[in-house]
């Protein structure tokens, strides 16, 4: 189906973000034990181009505002990147978060990594402007990609393949009350909440080693995976101690980073939380990950890290901050306020958003055998570096594994001090598991 459109609030705010803050991309990543042919994996990209509509437009801008737009007749692009040893995946997802998008051209490209030594080791790669996609429905699409892939290479006869409906903006998705005069001024009061707890009384963030112009700033990222045996133990302990695990996650990393800030645990540090949320199970009706869009947003909180305070009193504190703002309506706000607070982040790039974020799309329900081809770890990372000095994790779980992609803002901090601060907190989360 064509389109046509003018892009919604939250999409015209990852458009922003791709212009203007060096780039905005989601990769997602898949490690995969099996041979992976490139004439095949060219043919499935085809089919799911053609299954997802908006995988065959651009964005124009016109008139000072963004649109979607036929882009002709353009396969989307497909590198094929050989390496020789298995870390070596992770500098290909560096240079991935690092290269802009062309949203004029396309808005997703792929590239697969091949260990040379071991032919039946292979990396999925795909970039995905943030436009289109959120860390679900990128999932999502690996698996698509891979069921055809082995439709394909047992030569099944592919059944047709229905071309998905392109979502409309998530403000298309919202109750009508959403938009009444009450709810538009619970919004500027949400604004000027989040502007007081900032700036009058700013959140203690990492220091930032080098400032540097955003054109100059790069992401990097440092991936950690838990073992099966804490992982489940992790859940397990979240669920005795009445939290969740976004709130344990964001707990873990606020107290390392109150270590690192203080080089204990001193009283009364004020940190702020970023927390990303899927919006499809409050969306009448419910949208399926399966459709190629962008329905997460984020609830920022505010709290104080006090002396001697245990990470599981600090995770129900979370949880009950972001239940209640989920109630008071606050998460659809966020989608209407997330351009102007983007806005003023592009004008004043030496400020640090928030103290930590995190962004967890929780159990990863897709297939792990498909065909000849196993699935054996896949997760996702954002590009954030725009965000000097904020300690940022992406995390999903697979096959009863938890993956954990820490993604920073170089020359901000030094990998090394990073890595330093990421091992730190890894080891905070298997002690609590081990507990």
């Amino acid at each position: 189906m064509a389109i046509n459109r003018k892009l919604g609030q939250l999409e015209q705010t990852m458009e922003i973000l791709n212009q203007r803050a060096k780039t905005w991309n989601l990769v997602t990543i898949s490690h995969i034990q099996g041979n992976i042919q490139e004439i095949v994996l060219r043919e499935s990209l085809d089919i799911i181009q053609y299954r997802h509509s908006v995988l065959n437009y651009c964005i124009i801008n016109s008139d000072n505002s963004c649109y979607f737009q036929p882009a002709g007749i353009r396969k989307l692009p497909l590198q094929i990147v050989n390496i020789r040893e298995g870390q070596e995946w992770e500098a290909v997802v560096n240079a991935e978060m690092n290269q802009v998008i062309d949203s004029s051209k396309y808005l997703l490209r792929v590239v697969l990594v091949k260990l040379l030594n071991q032919p039946n080791i292979n990396y999925l790669i795909t970039t995905t402007h943030h436009a289109i996609t959120d860390g679900l429905s990128s999932i999502q699409l690996h698996s698509e990609i891979l069921t055809y892939c082995q439709e394909i290479t047992q030569g099944k006869s592919i059944p047709v393949v229905n071309t998905l409906a392109h979502i409309p903006p998530i403000e298309k998705l919202l109750p009508a009350w959403k938009n009444s005069f009450k709810n538009k001024l619970s919004r500027i009061a949400l604004l000027l909440n989040i502007a007081f707890q900032k700036y009058f009384n700013p959140p203690k963030t990492l220091k930032v080693e080098n400032y540097v112009p955003i054109s100059q700033r790069r992401s990097e990222i440092i991936h950690r995976q838990l073992s099966q045996e804490s992982t489940q133990k992790f859940i397990q302990q979240c669920r005795q101690e009445n939290t969740t695990v976004q709130s344990a996650l964001c707990a873990a990393l606020m107290l390392t980073l109150s270590k690192q800030i203080t080089k204990s645990y001193g009283d009364n540090i004020k940190v702020s939380c970023l927390s990303y949320i899927d919006l499809r199970k409050r969306l009448e009706p419910r949208i399926n990950a399966e459709n190629l869009t962008v329905l997460a947003t984020s609830l920022m909180g505010f709290y104080r890290i006090k002396n001697n305070i245990s990470i599981w009193e600090l995770a129900r504190t979370i949880k009950n901050d972001l239940n209640k703002k989920i109630n008071q309506g606050e998460i659809f706000n966020m989608i209407f306020l997330a351009k102007h607070l983007i806005n003023f982040s592009l004008r004043f790039p030496n400020q640090v958003s928030a103290t930590i974020s995190v962004s967890n799309v929780g159990k990863v329900n897709i297939p792990r055998v498909y065909g000849e081809l196993e699935l054996e770890e896949i997760s996702f990372v954002g590009s954030h570096a725009l965000y000097a000095g904020m300690f940022i994790v992406h995390a999903a779980t697979f096959q009863e594994k938890m993956s954990l992609n820490f993604v920073f803002s170089q020359p901000a901090i030094n990998r090394q001090t990073m890595e330093i601060i990421v091992d730190d907190c890894i080891s905070d989360i298997r002690k609590i598991a081990s507990i």
